[in-house]
């Protein structure tokens, strides 16, 4: 079975037309912009959000301590370590950008031939991210996420593993700044005893938080430009 698995996430699965890339990119563009659509997506952002979080914090010295997913699409990710520093602010600032970076290096695997692959590295995080979940929805969604995809990745056709690679990878390129939109409406609306990250970076740096919503959205776009020539120039 593993050398079998193996092979299937190692496989190479032929690039899409243009035309078939374009009208995916439209159907991610819809689903991610549209209320619904984005709703759902967003359990997905939101895990990567976090894992961006978890990753980076373990990185520059932080110790984890769990992640929690949230049923109204919000997420935290609990660590410990120095409350301020330069650690904390790169923690702190990798949670938005995160799905966007995983859409770009998506859509390189994807444009390299390599959609089995991409699909199976997600359901390898979901997998490593069971250790971390510590509440029941958190856990759902990662296993019906992880499962989904690898129940996908391994019955599929080539065709069909690489038409959902590149409406995973559109979706993650799309998805990342619209919810950089969303939390600057958010922050219009400020709830009690909450700070988005944007709040807490200006808290620790001084620097406004305007400033850290503008790197959010700058990171998102330039990764959507590049996932999306990356994906129009595969072969």
């Amino acid at each position: 079975m593993l050398e079998d698995l193996w092979q299937r996430s190692t496989s190479v699965q032929p690039s899409l037309p243009e035309v078939w890339v374009l009208a995916i990119g439209l159907a991610a563009l819809v689903l991610t912009w549209s209320t619904f659509g984005y709703r759902v997506v967003r359990h997905l952002a939101t895990l990567l959000h976090e894992v961006g979080h978890a990753l980076i914090g373990v990185l520059v010295g932080r110790k984890l301590r769990g992640i929690r997913l949230h049923s109204d699409t919000s997420g935290l990710t609990l660590s410990r370590g120095k409350p301020t520093g330069p650690g904390m602010v790169a923690t702190l600032l990798a949670g938005y950008p995160a799905p966007a970076v995983v859409g770009l290096a998506g859509a390189w695997l994807v444009s390299s031939g390599y959609a089995a692959a991409m699909l199976w590295a997600l359901v390898l995080l979901c997998a490593l991210m069971l250790v971390f979940i510590r509440n029941f929805y958190g856990l759902w969604v990662v296993l019906v996420t992880g499962g989904g995809v690898a129940v996908l990745s391994w019955t599929a056709s080539g065709e069909v593993i690489s038409i959902t690679a590149y409406l995973l990878v559109w979706s993650l390129l799309l998805v990342a700044p619209r919810a950089v939109v969303a939390l600057q409406r958010s922050r219009r609306r400020p709830q009690s005893g909450t700070l988005s990250d944007a709040d807490q970076l200006a808290r620790l740096t001084r620097l406004p938080a305007g400033f850290w919503i503008a790197v959010f959205w700058l990171i998102c776009v330039g990764c959507l430009l590049g996932g999306g020539w990356l994906l129009f120039n595969a072969g």
